[in-house]
């Protein structure tokens, strides 16, 4: 008897360890407000708006749901982050949000295996970023009478940096000006960005080779609590 009822005070105890033990939170995709409408997704997450580092996670959704398929340590402006329709060009904030990918380009030549529109960078590449200008935030080849030098990117000017890339969507379809240009999912250079998000070399390649225009991916930005948390977007 003695024995039978220290098998029930066992149990019971591990039945309370169980029942204790915290639910594994959902993955990040779903327990956001939104994702794009795809079935593939880069979250780009950083701890609050002071960071410039944090982590780049892309996933894929399958029949049981969003499934983690890697992630790389990430960095951000050398301003922090700021929420995208607040942002202001020259600030040195990544914008937070739910974004496209319109396509990729670099300049070296594209990776092995990439399914993505892929435009390569030469001497006439330039991307726009004068308030002025017709082509604001926008590739120009060669650059345009009214678009200065001094308010652009020489895109192969970075060949680290720019070895390859994607362009994100911010202020994109219906640039605001003033708000900013040239925000990119790029190579890691020396340190923080001037705003885009940057990720090692091999994971840059890793997600060129994963992402597929017919599953219309998307990238969040945002941090993990706050006003411009992740999973508002």
């Amino acid at each position: 008897m003695r024995g039978t009822l220290m098998t029930g005070f066992v149990l019971l105890a591990l039945a309370g360890s169980v029942a204790a033990r915290p639910a594994e939170p959902a993955p990040l995709p779903e327990r956001m407000v939104d994702t794009g409408g795809g079935t593939q997704l880069i979250t780009a997450e950083a701890a609050d708006t002071a960071a410039t580092t944090g982590t780049v996670t892309w996933w894929s959704l399958r029949a049981d749901g969003w499934t983690r398929v890697g992630s790389a340590p990430a960095r951000f402006g050398e301003g922090g982050l700021v929420e995208g329709e607040r942002r202001e060009q020259g600030t040195g904030t990544t914008p937070t949000g739910l974004f496209g990918l319109p396509y990729a380009f670099g300049v070296d030549a594209a990776p092995a295996g990439i399914r993505y529109p892929y435009r390569r960078a030469d001497d006439r590449s330039w991307w726009c970023e004068d308030n002025e200008a017709r082509a604001y935030n926008r590739w120009v080849e060669p650059l345009p009478a009214d678009c200065r030098a001094s308010e652009a990117e020489h895109l192969t000017d970075y060949p680290t940096q720019y070895a390859h890339a994607f362009v994100i969507g911010f202020n994109y379809d219906r640039p605001v000006r003033g708000r900013g240009a040239g925000i990119f999912l790029h190579v890691n250079g020396h340190g923080a960005t001037a705003g885009c998000v940057s990720v090692p070399a091999e994971a840059l390649d890793r997600i060129m080779e994963w992402a597929e225009p017919g599953r219309a991916p998307h990238i969040a930005i945002g941090t993990t609590t706050g006003p411009t948390a992740i999973t508002r977007y």
